[in-house]
């Protein structure tokens, strides 16, 4: 990664600044570019549709035992050993798997957990790279120049393989530390994305003229700077929420993510590969909901892009 960097986070007032007197300094583009976003998102049906299955799977993950009732059985711990790898069937519409447990039950509560590792992970990841992004574009020289080297050392490290050492080390593999080492390894291109949003906005004239009369720089980046450089990472940020999904299935599908008596989608994979011949349908279904969900991720993230790029609001 190469940062240029600069030493001082403004130019002194009275060399090429413009007087304060002659700018609007609440002639902020925030409200007009949220404005702006929801003007484009709401014509668009790509939009609406990965909102829609988005809000299903949220109302899944927030109630998996009344929607599973609805169908049958509302306890994925609850198994019949003579009901093994069986069809669906009414009362187990998704089939059972090698435990005799039902299928439709496990994808229903495994969406809860991997959901909670996407949003989790994502969050921690934000978190990190909005502290480490706004102190390296917002105060540049030397901060600037070792958060580089920082990120650069997480970058030339491979994400999964960094991702396996340390979950083959950990005691217990919980969601929490699932999103927490994914986030661990995620946080860079965060930054980089936050770092140069906030050196462009930086040295915009309602910033500079705030800080030439006297706003401290807590306040101008709490009210002026973060608001305008963080809508770059909205689209990344929902893209990545999926990648994040698809990766702790990953993980868990290679042996080294979750284990029970945790539930998630990339457990059932991994717990049904060796029956896919046998009993098809305990790996389709869970496939599906994981496809399902990363897809709509991914078109919601592409979604924000297109809205966020002026030349998509035409």
């Amino acid at each position: 990664m190469s940062w240029s960097t600069s030493s001082q986070p403004f130019s002194t007032p009275g060399s090429a600044m413009t007087e304060p007197s002659t700018i609007n300094i609440a002639a902020r583009p925030d409200r007009a570019t949220t404005y702006g976003l929801w003007g484009t998102l709401r014509r668009r049906l790509q939009f609406w549709i990965s909102i829609a299955l988005l809000v299903i799977l949220a109302l899944i993950a927030a109630f998996p035992g009344l929607i599973a009732g609805l169908f049958g059985e509302k306890d994925p711990r609850s198994c019949d050993l003579s009901a093994s790898n069986s069809e669906p069937v009414p009362g187990h519409p998704f089939g059972t798997d090698v435990q005799g447990c039902d299928v439709l039950a496990n994808v229903l509560f495994g969406t809860r957990t991997s959901l909670f590792i996407g949003i989790a992970a994502t969050a921690i990841c934000l978190i990190i790279a909005v502290i480490v992004g706004t102190l390296a574009g917002y105060l540049g020289g030397w901060v600037d120049s070792l958060i580089a080297r920082m990120a650069d050392v997480f970058l030339g490290f491979p994400f999964l393989l960094g991702a396996i050492i340390v979950l083959n080390t950990a005691p217990s593999r919980t969601p929490l530390l699932m999103a927490s080492v994914l986030a661990f390894f995620s946080w860079p291109t965060f930054a980089r994305l936050i770092r140069g949003s906030v050196r462009g906005v930086r040295e915009r004239e309602y910033v500079q003229a705030a800080f030439a009369i006297g706003v401290s720089h807590l306040r101008l980046v709490l009210t002026h700077v973060l608001p305008n450089s963080l809508a770059p990472t909205l689209a990344i940020a929902a893209t990545a929420v999926g990648g994040v999904i698809g990766a702790e299935a990953t993980l868990t599908f290679l042996g080294v993510g979750l284990v029970e008596p945790s539930i998630s989608w990339g457990l059932q994979l991994s717990t049904a590969q060796a029956h896919f011949q046998a009993a098809p349908h305990t790996v389709v279904f869970p496939s599906l909901f994981l496809t399902i969900t990363v897809i709509s991720l991914i078109m919601l993230g592409d979604a924000l892009r297109d809205g966020l790029d002026p030349r998509g609001r035409l």
